[in-house]
C-alpha cells in the first residue's frame, strides 16, 4: 500500500472512491492505495464468498467480497477508518449504507506477503474494536493455514490456528468449511 501525502475528509474520501479506478483504504485522514491480488488470493476469497453466499441466502445476512468497505468509527472527534476486507458478512438491519458497512459479524482477509503484517496487527486491532464483529479470519494463500480470532464477548479474543486436516467453523454464521472448500483449485 502506498501513502498519500495530503489529509482528506471522510466525505471527500467516500466521494473520490466512487470514481477512482484504484481502491484506497482510509486511516486518520490519509489514503493508502491498494495493490491487486494474485490469482490464488482471488480464488480463495471467491471460494469463501461463494460458500457464505449459498449458506446465507434468505437469512437476512449479506455477504460482500473485495469492493465493499467496512467503516470503523474510532472516536467522536477523530477520523474514521475504512478498509476493504476480502470477504465480509453483516446480519445487522442497521447496515443500510450503500458504499460501506459498519456492523459486520465476520471479516476474512487473505494474507499477501506485502500486507500480512498489516492484517495481523493494525487491521486486527481496528477490526476488533467493532462491537458487532464476532470472528476475524486470516487465510494464508501459500499453504493450508488459517488463523481464527473469535470474540469472547468480554473484550477478549481467542486465537486458533488451523492446518490442512482441520475444519474452519464460522460460529458467527453457522457454517463449517473444510480446507478443501477454502483452497479449491489453489493448493
Amino acid at each position: 500500500m502506498e501513502l498519500a501525502t495530503a489529509f482528506i475528509s471522510t466525505t471527500d474520501y467516500l466521494e473520490g472512491e466512487k470514481m477512482s479506478p484504484i481502491r484506497h483504504e482510509y486511516l486518520g485522514g490519509q489514503i493508502f492505495a491498494m495493490s491487486g491480488g494474485s490469482e490464488e488470493h482471488n480464488r480463495i476469497s471467491g471460494n469463501i464468498y461463494a460458500s457464505l453466499l449459498t449458506h446465507l441466502r434468505g437469512s437476512g445476512c449479506k455477504t460482500f467480497i473485495a469492493d465493499m468497505k467496512v467503516k470503523i468509527a474510532i472516536a467522536e472527534n477523530s477520523s474514521d477508518i475504512f478498509y476493504y476486507p476480502d470477504v465480509m458478512v453483516t446480519c445487522d438491519p442497521q447496515d443500510t449504507e450503500k458504499y460501506y458497512k459498519s456492523f459486520p459479524c465476520l471479516i476474512v482477509e487473505v494474507l499477501s506477503p506485502s500486507t500480512q503484517d498489516l492484517d495481523r496487527r493494525e487491521k486486527r486491532l481496528n477490526y476488533q474494536s467493532l462491537a458487532s464483529l464476532q470472528e476475524y479470519i486470516l487465510v494464508d494463500q501459500t499453504e493450508m493455514k488459517v488463523e481464527v480470532y473469535r470474540s469472547l464477548g468480554t473484550g477478549y479474543w481467542s486465537r486458533e490456528s488451523l492446518g490442512k486436516e482441520d475444519f474452519l467453523e464460522l460460529k458467527s454464521v453457522g457454517l463449517t468449511l473444510t480446507m478443501a472448500d477454502i483452497y479449491d483449485e489453489v493448493l
